[in-house]
């Protein structure tokens, strides 16, 4: 049974005990800390939840919103949701933040408590420190029955999600319907199963091919939106020749997309493909993580802007994004950030916009894709072991390539020309994650192989334990 704790929010695995899994114990303790949190940071007592639709969600909603109205909070209840839209409704209800019941791309045995402030963003670092000093202190004086407080279900922010996304200037709803796209959706059934086929209707997309859109939380494969797991996808795709297939996680803030062909475009390459259709058409910025392909950098050059990279981590590349007026922004796992919108990952003005990009230039999937830079990721990972000196490992590692450029505002990323690694500890696993990216398959690997023969090198030295 696992439970962390971390940027990422409270995570952790169904069952058990407290303190080693996402119990109720652990859900009444951080929910209550969180709500005590919200009403001292913001001075308001009313927090929005949703929920997507894997199986534990009803059990942990009951949970989340029973320990809420005990320490007088109003809940606003969205029910089946997605985590954009949940971060749309906070700003909305002029709420003092928000809750979202999800593990994202986590397998079923999962679920966690995702913590927004006010502006219906990721909390920080700190404040989430501040929160989980809150739960330790368990100091928490629960309402009398006068002072409990209220929750009221609110179904309209599908709706409410979607006319925001059909009233954006760079949504082209005219030359989407005129495009006549065949759709083929894999929402391995979870909440996206609700919105991604609304969202395609309403954008006037008639033949759709819905794929595992039930959103009963029996996913029907790993729900990480990977090429191993959208075999199904890609079939449906081929088999009933479809310009494109589109694939989503369980909470609908990652975004991918499957060729015409039935290969894959590539989730790195869905935050290119977007950020490429915004610069045509409004000049500025651009953000993704030190993980994500070096094809936005490229893509932001040659279109005369700056390319700036942020620590993994969803608040980090929001802050970065305002840092630097950033005009899109994101992560290369399909994650899309449009702040004309909202500073949140959201599949849902992902897709709009890459099918007015799509339909405006006239291109099939595949073609778009081949004129994008060709770069290839390989991601790797270490499992870390009682003890272990990660930072210690990561300085041995700068040091013996000190000469290349290097960063370390989080973990160790190290360039070789247009070659890079990144070198860092996971915020949702116990594991260090190295990620390498050359322009092939055995480029990469080989990049990865040698900082990995490093590593053990280290290891065995043992000077690193």
């Amino acid at each position: 049974m696992t439970l962390i704790k971390s940027i990422s929010g409270i995570r952790g695995t169904i069952g058990g005990k407290p303190g080693d899994a996402l119990t109720p114990a652990d859900i009444l303790k951080f929910t209550s800390a969180f709500g005590k949190w919200i009403t001292l940071k913001s001075g308001k007592n009313k927090i929005v939840i949703g929920r997507d639709a894997r199986i534990s969600g009803e059990m942990v909603r009951n949970l989340v919103t029973g320990t809420l109205q005990s320490i007088g909070v109003d809940v606003i209840d969205l029910g089946l949701s997605t985590t954009p839209t949940v971060e749309i409704a906070v700003t909305e209800e002029n709420a003092g933040g928000g809750i979202i019941i999800t593990a994202s791309h986590n397998p079923r045995q999962w679920n966690a408590l995702k913590l927004l402030n006010s502006s219906g963003e990721f909390i920080s670092d700190q404040d989430g420190k501040e929160v989980l000093e809150l739960a330790e202190q368990a100091d928490i004086s629960f309402s009398e029955v006068n002072e409990l407080g209220t929750v009221t279900s609110d179904q309209s922010y599908l709706q409410k999600h979607i006319d925001k996304i059909l009233a954006l200037p760079l949504v082209d709803v005219e030359a989407i319907r005129k495009a006549k796209f065949k759709i083929a959706i894999d929402c391995v059934n979870s909440t996206g199963g609700i919105f991604v086929p609304a969202l395609l209707r309403a954008l006037g997309v008639e033949t759709i091919h819905e794929l595992y859109c039930t959103p009963d939380g029996h996913f029907p494969h790993n729900p990480e939106p990977l090429p191993e797991n959208l075999v199904a996808l890609s079939q449906e795709v081929t088999s009933k020749k479809a310009d494109l297939g589109i694939a989503v996680d369980p909470d609908v803030d990652r975004l991918c997309f499957v060729c015409e062909d039935g290969n894959m475009f590539g989730e790195e390459y869905t935050l290119v493909a977007v950020a490429d259709y915004i610069l045509k058409h409004n000049k500025g910025n651009t953000v993704s993580n030190l993980s994500s392909t070096r094809a936005l950098r490229d893509v932001s050059e040659r279109a005369g802007v700056s390319y700036n990279a942020s620590a993994v981590g969803e608040v980090n590349v929001v802050t970065k994004m305002k840092e630097t007026n950033a005009v899109i922004g994101g992560e290369g796992n399909g994650g899309v950030i449009y702040p004309e919108l909202h500073y949140g990952r959201d599949a849902l003005v992902g897709i709009a916009l890459f099918l007015t990009h799509l339909a405006q230039s006239g291109m099939t999937v595949s073609s778009l894709r081949s004129s994008y830079p060709e770069y290839f990721i390989s991601k790797n990972k270490i499992t870390l072991t009682p003890g272990m000196d990660i930072d210690g490992l990561l300085e041995k590692v700068r040091i013996k390539y000190q000469n290349q450029p290097h960063s370390t505002i989080d973990g160790l990323k190290i360039e070789f020309d247009k070659e890079w690694v990144h070198l860092r500890r996971s915020n949702t696993e116990p594991i260090i994650r190295i990620y390498s990216e050359g322009n092939s398959e055995t480029v990469a690997n080989n990049l990865a192989g040698k900082i990995i023969s490093d590593i053990k090198e280290f290891l065995g030295e043992g000077t690193v334990n």
